[in-house]
């Protein structure tokens, strides 16, 4: 059988609206689902213009992957709930019109905070955005600023810190995190001219 191939949300437009389908499928099985858009998906929903590889749903529990599972059954699975060792995480994901849709926990132990899908970060540090009736936990831009720097994708980060040094940033929870997650310093530099977001020391 021929694997099943996805491709990213062709703009803006495709990503709210494959998001939306489906949050629509998850809530009708899975009402009160805890849950934090990550990744480029996350970013890009809060108004970051950077190019969006897939949607990434991180979640607390095995048995909620499960229960996305279940909602979202009509589709192409690309990967059945299963758990990747290496990754240390639970792990699904399906074609929504073409478009790769991922859920998965990350099972890293530890409680050190300024992670973006791992700890309390992606809990804790967040912003809420409103699409269509879904109001979607998205993890801040300053956590997802980190994990690419480390992945050195200027055309990531190069997008995040425009936006950051337009809207302001959370200053102190950057500054955990990348020393949290041992952020090289030449990185470090690139944010010395950010503002403080409004309200936000």
């Amino acid at each position: 059988m021929d694997a099943i191939r996805t491709r990213p949300p062709r703009d803006r437009h495709e990503l709210d609206t494959v998001l939306r389908t489906g949050l629509d499928l998850i809530k009708a099985v899975a009402p009160d689902l805890r849950y934090r858009l990550v990744g480029t998906a996350a970013a890009r929903l809060q108004g970051v213009e950077l190019p969006v590889g897939d949607i990434d749903i991180l979640l607390d529990r095995r048995q909620d992957v499960d229960a996305v599972g279940a909602a979202l059954a009509e589709l192409p699975c690309v990967t059945a709930p299963q758990w990747l060792a290496p990754a240390k995480q639970y792990y699904a994901c399906y074609s929504l019109g073409g478009v790769e849709f991922s859920v998965s926990t990350v099972e890293v132990p530890g409680d050190a905070d300024g992670y973006e899908c791992q700890g309390p970060g992606p809990w804790r540090h967040f912003v809420t955005v409103a699409l269509g009736e879904h109001r979607v936990p998205c993890v801040r831009p300053e956590l997802r600023l980190t994990t690419e720097f480390l992945r050195d994708r200027p055309d990531r980060y190069r997008p995040l810190l425009a936006h950051l040094g337009a809207h302001g940033a959370d200053l102190r929870l950057l500054e955990l995190s990348m020393a949290v997650r041992k952020v090289p310093a030449s990185f470090r530099q690139l944010t010395r001219e950010l503002p403080a977001a409004t309200g936000r020391p």
